[in-house]
């Protein structure tokens, strides 16, 4: 099932650091890689390691407004100049000097994933340094400067592709690549998040559909707080497959953000590892279905940067070199005694967190008296006619 993969990687995007107790530490990608390198992944056949350059300014301005680059160049030389305008110099994006340059790289990496697998170069790419979605066109969100997501599908839009797919399972709204988006039949973004009753960015209601000439084309699935795997796949499973089927894109972009895991000290959901991994197989299998296999897939958020994000994205990278990892494996002793050096902290010793994922299909019936499947219907209603679909 699969092909050529690419894993897009640079040393230098560990320098994404807003500084000392931020949640956005970049520990988490330097352990991802120390795993991904300890179980061989980078050696795998089906692999290959490359790093591409920094989104240029040309590229910046598929998404991102002049004047806002401008700004983030202008603050990543003189980070005390940064007041909070362009939401830069906040609590949730402090300014760090050289923030432009890092920030281009990882949009880098992203934008050369989608040229690959565009360009046939290889039939899945990743970049799990990326998927920085909560970036507006003109100012920095949620701990985002560049919204590499959005680049990589501009990206292919300029390339010449006319229906992409973005499915993104972060926690929080992909708030920004709907925006980009919003107005663009071309592109059908879908975002299973937890409710924006409960979480920033408090957007991502079901009834956010797409602009004038692209409704349907804004796809939200709000869940509850305290959902679990079983909601969580059943949810997905429900919305996503059929959407994608309907829509028949050409490539599927995919972000996953490790943070909807009961361990993430920023959200509320209650998801394991396990179910995580579940979902990175299906984008997978969604790819080879209905896009030709071409797959981009990007990382995101993710604050339980030890025991989480590095397993999470760890079976992702896996399954884009086509050597996925067995969830009972152990996690190998020399990465374990990394992260006790790095951190401090003891590192999770298998690949699991031991649970099996499944999940009851919506079709079999639904609850009217259960939240979860009243946000699944309502998501349904609202965008499944203008996709020729039964709610």
């Amino acid at each position: 099932m699969s092909g050529r993969g690419q894993l897009m990687w640079d040393e230098a995007v560990t320098g994404y650091d807003f500084g000392p107790g931020h949640p956005m530490d970049p520990v988490r990608l330097a352990l991802t890689m120390a795993l991904v390198r300890s179980f061989g992944l980078d050696r795998a056949p089906g692999l290959s390691v490359v790093a591409a350059p920094a989104a240029g300014e040309s590229t910046l301005r598929l998404v991102h407004r002049p004047d806002y680059v401008d700004v983030v160049r202008r603050v990543s030389a003189d980070p005390l100049s940064a007041d909070g305008s362009y939401g830069l110099g906040t609590e949730d994006d402090p300014a760090f000097a050289g923030m432009h340059e890092v920030s281009a790289l990882i949009a880098g990496q992203s934008v050369g994933a989608a040229e690959a697998v565009w360009q046939g170069v290889a039939d899945h790419a990743v970049n799990f340094a990326g998927g920085l979605h909560h970036a507006m066109p003109g100012s920095a969100s949620g701990f985002c400067v560049y919204n590499d997501p959005a680049l990589a599908i501009a990206r292919l839009l300029e390339l010449g592709a006319e229906r992409v797919v973005y499915v993104d399972v972060d926690v929080h709204h992909g708030d920004g690549v709907q925006t980009a988006f919003w107005d663009d039949p071309r592109v059908l973004t879908i975002s299973l998040h937890e409710h924006p009753r409960t979480l920033f960015p408090q957007t991502g209601w079901p009834a956010e559909c797409g602009g004038d000439g692209a409704q349907g084309t804004a796809v939200n699935i709000a869940v509850p707080a305290g959902t679990g795997d079983a909601g969580w796949l059943r949810a997905f499973h429900a919305v996503v497959p059929e959407l994608v089927a309907a829509f028949r894109p050409q490539v599927l972009v995919s972000q996953h953000g490790a943070d909807s895991h009961l361990a993430d000290p920023l959200a509320h959901l209650a998801v394991t590892v396990d179910a995580q991994r579940a979902v990175a197989e299906a984008c997978h299998e969604l790819a080879h279905a209905y896009a030709g296999g071409r797959w981009v897939a990007l990382g995101g958020g993710g604050y339980a940067v030890v025991d989480v994000v590095p397993r999470t994205w760890t079976h992702l990278v896996a399954l884009v070199a086509g050597a996925p990892v067995p969830p009972e494996a152990e996690t190998p002793a020399e990465w374990r005694a990394e992260v006790s050096r790095r951190t401090g902290e003891r590192a999770p010793e298998r690949m699991t967190d031991g649970t099996t994922p499944s999940w009851r299909p919506f079709d079999d019936g639904y609850d009217p008296a259960d939240r979860l499947d009243q946000a699944v219907l309502a998501t349904r209603k609202a965008v499944f006619p203008s996709h020729g679909l039964l709610p």
